[in-house]
């Protein structure tokens, strides 16, 4: 018996390490359960020619309302997979925020996808809490991030910028510095 508890029990302190400290992303992909895997902070610029298509997703709105990822060809767009249960999250979303009224004017449009929560009123006290002006999608199942899971979306928080013909620009595992997010928001608009 300890031997096959001796496992769960190491996994979750493992888990709960990686909680308090903040410096990790959530894997929600692998059925539901959560486990850390590596932050990658400094996003890549994926070249023009290796750009793969992003998946064409729609959900409901935090708050209510509906949206449906079509909207965002044309624009530059940053997906940012978060829960109000996440600590990197807590850290990154002011800075998102920042970003986005700094950009808001451009053709850029950012969406929150918020998983992996057990009711509503959580992101909704969230974005409240943070004065998130920007629309988030109810993804409690963590679908959306499943499509994804070849960018890695598949951990949380992550952030996926999309270029004006809906591919992958530039993908982050972990928290996302303003500077880094600014950056790559500008080289992809200046693309055209």
């Amino acid at each position: 018996m300890r031997a096959r508890l001796l496992p769960v029990v190491l996994g979750l302190l493992v888990v709960l390490a990686g909680c308090s400290t903040g410096s990790g992303a959530v894997a929600v992909n692998n059925g539901g359960e959560f486990r850390f895997v590596a932050g990658t902070p400094a996003g890549e610029v994926i070249p023009v020619d290796k750009r793969a298509s992003a998946p064409v997703f729609t959900g409901k709105l935090v708050g209510g309302g509906n949206f449906s990822s079509r909207e965002l060809h044309g624009k530059v767009a940053v997906l940012n997979f978060w829960g109000s249960w996440c600590a990197p999250c807590r850290v990154e979303t002011p800075q998102f925020q920042q970003v986005y009224a700094a950009v808001r004017g451009q053709a850029v449009q950012f969406v929150g996808l918020d998983v992996k929560e057990t009711s509503e009123q959580f992101p909704l006290a969230f974005m409240k809490r943070f004065a998130i002006e920007f629309p988030s999608v109810y993804d409690p199942r963590g679908e959306v991030a499943l499509a994804f899971r070849d960018y890695p979306a598949n951990a949380i928080p992550s952030t996926i910028v999309l270029d004006r013909q809906d591919r992958v620009a530039a993908v982050y595992t972990g928290e996302v510095k303003q500077a880094d997010l600014r950056h790559v928001i500008d080289r992809v608009l200046k693309e055209g």
